[in-house]
């Protein structure tokens, strides 16, 4: 019987289990060009060029602020509370440290989350990200991108133009958000229950049918990925248009949620963080960040809020950002 709460160390099926602080400890901590600060540890599957193409999308305006942060990729890091046995079976939950896997089996991967916060020696933190739980690249990079935005927006707060631009948005009752946790505080803000779902939208104007959004990063495609797919893959195919996901009128409710508005606020740019960064690293389709819990965003209004974002943080050189829209042959 292996417990994580008797022992550090300890074989499941091939794979090891080790305290998170030690693999901080071992692990060879190095600096991506950009000034991302991770490490490697076990068998990840993912090839370092790819790792490395990652981590030089961030903007260097952007890391300055993650020094507290180091990046571990871990096959997998395991959920809070966990005890396990020889053959990586569950068993009761007991306290204790976080664990990481070196290697992946299936078991332990159900009893794995995505991500782990821990909190190292002297004020720094390592962020464990699960690579084998990741079904692909897009999966992979926007976890990262995502813990990156959050601990980039804890640092710097919200910059008063997107929240000028987000709040009109939001005033204006713009169609959808880009997270749950966005769309419920907004919601909340408003006086509407958080899990409230949209009037219906206004027609599309006649000249703005068949146009589509499509922002893509050309310059830098991950390896393995053929010529071919990537021009497949390349920018989003959306019906969209200025005026069609923006309600007519005004927000009418007078009383204002302060603190859920400034979670709104906050939780919005950190999704638009998150979603630009992914834009310089990988060609993706917007419907790909959909989920069944909120309306996605309408296209124009993030449109809106990556440009403000590129604005304040460019591109590293290499990379590039763009806003298109085609219609549809």
């Amino acid at each position: 019987m292996l417990m994580v709460d008797s022992v550090q160390r300890g074989k499941t099926r091939g794979s090891q289990l080790v305290c998170a602080s030690q693999v901080a400890r071992e692990a060879a901590v190095r600096q991506s060009q950009s000034g991302v600060r991770y490490a490697t540890y076990g068998e990840t599957g993912v090839a370092d060029v790819e790792l490395d193409r990652m981590l030089e999308a961030v903007p260097r305006k952007i890391t300055a602020a993650l020094n507290a942060n180091t990046y571990y990729f871990v096959p997998l890091a395991m959920r809070e509370h966990e005890t396990f046995d020889l053959v990586g079976s569950r068993r009761d939950a007991q306290p204790e440290s976080t664990m990481v896997s070196d290697g992946y089996s299936e078991e332990l991967s159900e009893a794995a989350v995505c991500h782990r916060n821990v909190d190292l020696e002297k004020g720094k933190r390592g962020v464990f990200i699960s690579t084998r739980l990741m079904g692909d690249r897009f999966a992979l990079s926007f976890e990262f991108f995502i813990n990156v935005a959050h601990a980039f927006v804890d640092e710097a707060g919200v910059p008063k133009a997107f929240e000028d631009l987000v709040w009109k948005q939001a005033l204006e009752n713009v169609r959808g958000e880009t997270s749950a946790d966005a769309w419920e505080s907004r919601n909340v803000t408003f006086g509407r229950p958080a899990n409230a779902q949209p009037e219906s939208l206004q027609p599309m104007l006649r000249r703005n049918r068949g146009s589509a959004f499509s922002f893509a990063a050309k310059q830098r495609p991950f390896a393995g990925i053929s010529a071919k797919a990537k021009g497949a893959a390349a920018g989003l195919k959306l019906n969209a248009s200025a005026a069609g996901g923006v309600q007519q009128g005004v927000e009418t409710t007078t009383v204002i949620d302060e603190k859920e508005r400034g979670l709104y606020l906050g939780a919005a740019f950190s999704d638009a963080v998150g979603i630009y960064l992914l834009s310089l690293a990988l060609d993706f389709d917007y419907t790909e960040l959909r989920e069944r819990e909120y309306p996605l965003l309408v296209p124009a209004a993030l449109a809106a809020r990556l440009r403000t974002v590129a604005e304040m943080y460019p591109p590293n050189e290499g990379y590039e950002f763009a806003v298109r829209y085609r219609r549809k042959a």
